[in-house]
């Protein structure tokens, strides 16, 4: 269970300044928790602290950065039941999503650790003419500086590690505001961070109101703002954080293509198709929201995915059998059904689920949804998925790409030659082949293009936006001409 209350971290150092966050049980609609809430002041602390941290973090050799991210592992390996039920308490995530959310937060980590002490640089040769003769060229990556990262409510542990780990890896002091839905996470991370000798002022994590934060994208000192959320909050923060790098993690209506081929693997893509679409009550960013199905296999398909979809429990988070628990409110539950509503009226067909309760939303399968909804052009967000079928293969891949997000795509077939025209064509950050794009495994380059977002995540290449390239060049002038 949760604590009565939870500090914030302030300068590497737990900070018990009030109890003015109330955390709920996304289950049940009770404070589970009160968590201190940071305000402006608090905020400008936290960035000068940054500031004044940068020479000690220069200092801070690799392989110490890796012992902290190593010493996160263990601990968090120890706190493993604890951080599953805190997440699933404050975000409503079923229990066993909950653990894979935890598991996922460990390889983070451990990737960090590995990658903490690869940070290399590169010789040139500048040798490109005679004006050039006798200089060398030598690069290495320094830390950017000052990051400021927020993240969202979805995945309050993994999607906070995916900026704090490659941070700590790459030796930039950071502040982070996790979301006010789902705090909990994320101080438990400072709470292990706060176990190490990190300089003073190395990470600050601070739960604050969206309205209270502007200093976490306007103020200066900051060098880099990593955003995970929503594209209407992302792109206004971009046209708000002056001359900083900004990376962008935003949303998707991703759909996965079902070829021609796929008749004697049917059960499994239906499995994959309602894992992808249904998980965590669709409330992912590359959950499976359009299901493209080639003509000759649709009503097979059609037929088993229904019987899939009707099957998957929903209820208690808490309970070991629960595939859907609540959306995180009741507010989210009702714009969603009422795009599903209009969607309806508009000439769509519930065949499985659609019924709506407080924050439960059952997994819900439509079909004959107009392209022109708000159900289909925009992000859901939630339970719900849309079936429709497609004679070409070609026109398939035209129908992914008419959408103002590209963040990823799954592609179900046996032919190589599809594949290749996927990965070709498709206007997406990845193309998953054989499995739903859904999938993510922590080190690979994971972003979008279009309204899904700018840069990409992925330890590495986080580290690569989290540092800056240094030249150095060297005149011989021992060696006569």
């Amino acid at each position: 269970m949760l604590k009565k209350t939870y500090p914030y971290y302030l300068a590497n150092e737990p900070v018990a300044a009030n109890t003015d966050l109330e955390v709920t049980d996304k289950f049940t609609g009770e404070v589970a928790t009160r968590v201190a809430l940071a305000d402006a002041k608090a905020i400008d602390a936290a960035i000068g602290f940054a500031v004044d941290a940068m020479p000690a973090l220069r200092a801070y050799p690799p392989f110490k950065r890796q012992a902290v991210l190593e010493h996160c592992v263990q601990r968090f390996r120890e706190r493993y039941d604890e951080l599953a039920m805190a997440l699933c308490i404050e975000a409503g995530k079923p229990i066993n999503d909950s653990r894979g959310e935890v598991t996922r937060l460990i390889d983070t980590f451990k990737v960090a650790a590995e990658e903490s002490v690869r940070i290399d640089g590169d010789v040139i040769n500048l040798e490109i003419s005679p004006r050039a003769q006798g200089y060398h060229g030598y690069v290495k990556r320094v830390p950017i500086g000052p990051c400021s990262f927020i993240s969202p409510f979805n995945f309050p542990l993994n999607l906070a590690a995916h900026k704090v780990a490659p941070g700590l890896a790459a030796g930039v002091p950071f502040v982070l505001k996790p979301a006010s839905r789902t705090p909990v996470g994320a101080l438990i991370i400072g709470e292990v961070l706060a176990e190490t000798d990190l300089p003073k002022g190395a990470f600050s994590i601070l739960p604050a109101h969206r309205d209270g934060a502007d200093l976490f994208t306007t103020d200066e000192r900051f060098k880099l703002l990593s955003f995970t959320g929503s594209p209407a909050v992302g792109w206004d923060l971009k046209s708000k954080a002056g001359k900083k790098k900004v990376i962008l993690e935003l949303g998707g209506n991703a759909a996965a293509v079902v070829d021609g081929d796929q008749r004697e693997k049917l059960d499994y893509v239906v499995d994959r198709l309602a894992f992808g679409a249904f998980y965590q009550s669709g409330q992912s960013c590359i959950g499976v929201q359009r299901i493209l199905v080639h003509a000759s296999v649709y009503d097979a398909l059609r037929e088993k995915l229904i019987a899939k979809t009707k099957s998957l429990k929903m209820g208690d988070p808490k309970d070991e059998q629960t595939f859907v628990g609540p959306m995180i409110s009741e507010s989210e539950a009702r714009r969603l059904a009422g795009w599903m509503e209009s969607a309806v009226k508009a000439g769509a067909k519930i065949v499985a689920g659609g019924q709506v309760d407080g924050a439960k939303f059952e997994a819900t399968l439509l079909e004959n949804v107009g392209r022109d909804t708000d159900l289909y052009r925009k992000e859901a967000f939630g339970p719900v998925a849309i079936l429709e079928r497609f004679e070409h293969f070609s026109d398939a891949l035209s129908t992914v790409n008419d959408s103002d997000f590209g963040l990823q795509a799954g592609i179900f077939t046996d032919s190589l030659a599809h594949a290749h025209a996927a990965w070709d064509e498709l206007e997406v950050g990845g193309v998953v082949i054989n499995d739903v794009p859904s999938f993510r495994v922590d080190n690979m380059p994971y972003g979008g293009v279009k309204d899904s977002g700018l840069g990409r995540e992925g330890i590495r290449y986080a580290i690569e936006d989290m540092t800056e390239l240094r030249l150095m060049v060297m005149r011989e002038t021992w060696r006569k001409r």
